[in-house]
């Protein structure tokens, strides 16, 4: 049995006689700040099985205590919450997303999020100096914000808006110059872009996306590549990049960059799967967007062959690097608050399983952004949690069954859409 102590409570018992036999008691005070969630089959956000008749105590912001309920004494006076046939699992970590650039709609973006699940979400490459500011905000209800700030690319020549404009540069001395400048704001994460848009293009070459690469080390900041090509990708990779910000789109992955990922033990691959072109079930969203917004939806969600065939691609290669031991991260693109469900729903659709696409979005994307109090269901870390209705690991669309989410040890309210 685990006995807990709590610092700074006392528990005293007052006892009285009356005649030779009677004795009586008085109960404990409510104790502060204390709440015990018992019954529910625990995710716990790090691959390990899941924890039947789970229990979490949690005091005030942290985890004190996770196990087997009839393994764990609750502290006398604490709150209990019985959540018996409910799940809990982490709450989601995406680790790329656009957001608006105004400070309320930042708000708006992040408290969407946390609705849907989403406790913290990195911005990557297309953010003001004041919404990389904001990070620090804090805002209730709402998903915490990490920023890559302005991004770099070769030149493009479209409009990126409504969002701004990364650098566009020729020269290595440009790629470090922008560096520089993101590191002087302490960004995350330098993201760059690799991609020729379709031949519209001219991309970065080796010698650019090398510099860049070279001068973040320099300052201790790890670089995310937005790809599209297997050999991009072999460049990148042997030049020191620490993650993809997409998986490798145009052709199956071959036994030379294999190789090279066996090579790097701490490289996180974010698959970011994009559509797979079919028409989808969007019946769970309706009550909570607009019916404005659902038309608009459901005005795009057809069958397209052709982005089926190339999501076929992104599918064999996430597959194939997952059974690898690669380290698989999480990320959803684009601006939409519910798109972690849909990109998990995708990524067991591609091979993963549910407990892979779960770990991948909670406790993996937590390190990757060195969330290192937060992403799993331990004793010590923050009580960001979400309460299913039913079992993502019988089927992976049962995240979207949210009967309550917890960040920082408090229910987010969800009466209102924000």
């Amino acid at each position: 049995m685990i006995r807990l102590k709590i610092s700074g409570f006392l528990v005293a018992a007052v006892f009285g006689a009356l005649g030779s036999s009677f004795i009586s008691s008085c109960s404990p005070p409510p104790l502060e700040g204390v709440t015990s969630y018992e019954g529910a089959r625990l995710i716990v956000g790090d691959g390990s099985p899941p924890i039947e008749n789970g229990i979490i105590i949690v005091d005030n912001t942290e985890i004190i205590a996770v196990g087997v309920s009839d393994n764990i004494d609750v502290p006398l006076g604490a709150k209990r919450v019985n959540l018996s046939g409910k799940t809990i699992m982490p709450t989601i970590v995406d680790t790329h997303v656009h957001v608006r650039q105004t400070p309320d709609e930042l708000e708006q973006d992040l408290k969407r999020r946390a609705y849907f699940g989403v406790s913290a979400a990195m911005s990557l490459g297309l953010d003001s100096p004041e919404i990389v500011a904001l990070r620090e905000r804090s805002i209730t209800d709402a998903a915490r914000l990490f920023s890559a700030g302005l991004g770099i690319t070769a030149p493009e020549r479209r409009s990126f808006a409504p969002y701004l404009t990364p650098y566009q540069i020729t020269t290595e001395d440009e790629g470090r110059k922008s560096v520089q400048e993101q590191a002087a704001m302490d960004v995350d994460i330098i993201k760059i872009w690799v991609d020729d848009r379709g031949g519209k293009y001219a991309k970065l070459t080796p010698n650019l996306y090398t510099s860049i690469i070279d001068e973040a080390n320099i300052h201790g900041i790890r670089v995310t590549a937005h790809i599209f090509t297997l050999e991009d990708a072999k460049g990148l990779i042997k030049s020191g990049v620490s993650s993809f910000a997409h998986s490798i789109r145009d052709m199956d992955v071959d036994d030379e960059v294999m190789d090279l990922l066996s090579k790097k033990p701490d490289f996180v691959l974010v698959p970011n799967l994009g559509s797979r072109g079919i028409v989808k079930d969007l019946a769970w969203l309706r009550g909570i967007v607009t019916e404005a917004e659902l038309a608009n939806l459901e005005e795009n969600n057809t069958d397209r062959p052709e982005v089926e065939e190339a999501f076929g691609i992104q599918a064999r290669n996430l597959s194939k690097i997952n059974d690898a031991g690669v380290i698989i991260g999480f990320g959803t693109d684009g601006n939409r608050p519910w798109g972690p469900h849909d990109e998990m729903e995708d990524m067991v659709f591609a091979g993963m399983t549910p407990m892979e696409v779960i770990t991948s979005a909670t406790g993996n994307s937590a390190a990757f952004l060195n969330m290192e109090n937060s992403g799993t269901l331990n004793t010590g870390k923050i009580a960001n949690f979400i309460v299913l209705d039913s079992d993502p690991l019988d089927d992976i669309t049962n995240t979207r069954a949210i009967a309550s989410v917890y960040l920082n040890g408090k229910e987010v309210d969800r009466t209102v859409y924000p």
